[in-house]
């Protein structure tokens, strides 16, 4: 703007000066005026605009921004009222979602996805605006391994996708063997889009409360420690779940954490020993008890209750893969209940895992403590200040007794420590992955060198 302001009045301006400096050099003159505002106009480069932004971000990163014209029948929120937890947005956002109108046009068949990547740069640059180049050096150097155990809701898996998505991570994803083949091949779509994302080698039928939760993991786990030496950390995820941090911020967490592991890892409450000291075997896809009673551990392990999801360094998975106590440790899990809720915590007890605690209840970690997973049960819900009262009522809705987040969860979520969240679902309440993601974005660009 500068210069066609200054090639426009050229010929006047040299007139002036001709007059106001006949003798003076009127031509060095106009060449120092110029050389001024050239300066001064690179030296607004440097200065931040009011948004906190350099023209050079605003040339080279905005495109990837989300904003209110991208296509998004969300985008009629307000996210950063929302956020703040304000009464008139959240209601809002509250009554949309349960329009008929609004229900049916959120609604992203997996056909869509089928389609939409086999223009696979397009999608990615255009269409879902992927990040695919590394944000900071740190985050370059200090690679991450993700499982992602998926078995229906396409949106919910791509948008998570996205949210995670960065070319020095590595991701493994296991589909379901007994998912639609419509929610195979829509994800398989999606994963060939990137070098670093590909389809766990050995696929399992996952039955809730079935070993075969903890050996999808397991199968992603090997896949993961075979392709790529040069990631440090592990994190598995489901489809539901969200991130609650920007890249950037995951691996600052993980750095501090010096080598160590972060999970839920705890005495077992007495309610669910009846879990590790019954068989319990699959019958017509379910998992039931036999009335037979468990042999004791192998090398007489402690068990520790933990959950499924799980924030550990490379050398923790080497010892899962290896280690010949947790091989015997693994064959005797699995005909219990709902292993994955042990099995991990366990091993975190056990000497010589790299990142291990002592099995001592003074090294006890609960969920809350834990930076893996905020997931809200029914149970701990209640008003600030109850003594039974974990965290603040759903404000979703809920499914096993376990959180569905609405929008007007999001402003107490992004205050918490954990790097991921669940469960959320695009399909009843995809506001609150609309302002969600928008926030980590924004945060995240807003992070750049």
């Amino acid at each position: 703007m500068l210069v066609l302001v200054l090639n426009f009045r050229r010929k006047k301006f040299s007139h002036y000066v001709k007059k106001m400096f006949p003798k003076r050099g009127w031509q060095l003159w106009l060449l120092h005026f110029i050389a001024v505002l050239g300066s001064l106009w690179m030296l607004s480069l440097l200065i931040p605009l009011k948004r906190g932004r350099r023209p050079a971000y605003i040339l080279r990163y905005q495109w990837l921004e989300y904003t209110n014209i991208d296509e998004s029948p969300e985008k009629v929120c307000n996210c950063s009222a929302i956020l703040q937890g304000e009464k008139e947005a959240l209601l809002k956002a509250k009554l949309l979602t349960i329009t008929k109108d609004f229900q049916k046009i959120i609604q992203i068949p997996d056909e869509y996805y089928i389609n939409a990547t086999k223009d696979y740069m397009d999608f990615k640059t255009n269409i879902a605006k992927y990040i695919t180049f590394p944000l900071s050096k740190e985050e370059q150097d200090f690679l991450l391994a993700y499982s992602m155990v998926v078995h229906h809701k396409v949106q919910n898996f791509e948008r998570l996708l996205r949210a995670i998505y960065a070319p020095q991570n590595i991701y493994c994803v296991h589909v379901d063997k007994k998912a639609p083949a419509s929610v195979f091949i829509a994800i398989n779509a999606i994963t060939s889009c990137f070098p670093n994302v590909f389809m766990v080698s050995k696929p399992v039928d996952v039955v809730y409360a079935g070993w075969t939760r903890v050996q999808a993991d397991l199968n992603c786990m090997a896949d993961l420690y075979n392709t790529s030496t040069n990631w440090k950390y592990f994190i598995n995820l489901c489809g539901q779940d969200f991130p609650l941090k920007t890249n950037l911020e995951i691996v600052q967490a993980l750095r501090s954490l010096k080598g160590g592991n972060s999970l839920e890892s705890e005495e077992m409450p007495q309610g669910k020993k009846r879990r590790v000291m019954n068989v319990y075997q699959v019958i017509d896809g379910q998992i039931q008890q036999t009335g037979k009673t468990k042999d004791p551990t192998p090398f007489n392990l402690p068990i520790l209750s933990g959950n499924a999801y799980i924030v550990v360094n490379r050398g923790y998975i080497h010892s899962v893969l290896e280690d010949e106590r947790i091989q015997a440790l693994i064959e005797w899990a699995k005909d219990t209940y709902s292993p994955d809720e042990f099995l991990w915590a366990t091993i975190q007890r056990m000497s010589g895992v790299p990142g291990s605690t002592w099995p001592n209840r003074k090294f006890d970690m609960t969920d809350m403590n834990a930076i893996a997973r905020m997931v809200k049960w029914q149970g701990h819900e209640g008003s600030e200040g109850s003594l039974q009262a974990v965290y603040p009522e759903c404000k979703g809705h809920h499914v096993r007794s376990i959180c569905v987040y609405g929008a007007g969860d999001l402003q107490w979520l992004i205050e918490q420590h954990h790097l991921f969240a669940n469960k959320f679902d695009a399909d009843r309440d995809p506001i609150a992955i609309y302002c969600l993601e928008k926030y980590l974005r924004h945060k995240a660009l807003t992070e750049l060198d």
